[in-house]
């Protein structure tokens, strides 16, 4: 696993498992304290990860609150998006684009829940 760049974004490139989680939480947690605004993490080269992993991921989305900033993920690779769908953390964390849901289907990210076509807007 390899983490580059700094307090405003950074790239994981590899595997965030349980052999690379403790080096993952240090470098995320320092860019979250040192840093303003949103932490974008990209995570296009992200091969996989374990629940371990997805901790770290939690960790520093908690961390970040604490601190006034959000984590935002980007390029989540499919794979990973199913996986944050089937945990049901695309409704906690912030994903840039959309979500696929296992019918096919798109689900907003970023928190946004989309309008309920069964209710009349108010005139």
């Amino acid at each position: 696993m390899r983490i580059t760049g700094d307090h405003g974004g950074l790239a994981i490139e590899g595997r965030l498992d349980v052999r690379s989680a403790a080096d993952a939480r240090v470098r995320l947690h320092q860019a979250v304290d040192g840093g303003q605004g949103d932490l974008v993490l990209d995570l296009s080269r992200l091969e996989s990860w374990d629940a371990t992993g997805l901790g770290v991921i939690m960790g520093t989305h908690r961390r970040a609150g604490r601190l006034g900033r959000r984590l935002v993920l980007r390029a989540v690779p499919a794979q990973l998006q199913r996986l944050l769908v089937a945990t049901r953390l695309h409704r906690i964390l912030a994903v840039e684009g959309t979500v696929p849901d296992p019918y096919g289907t798109s689900l907003p990210a970023l928190g946004v829940t989309p309008p309920n076509p069964l209710v009349a807007p108010y005139l």
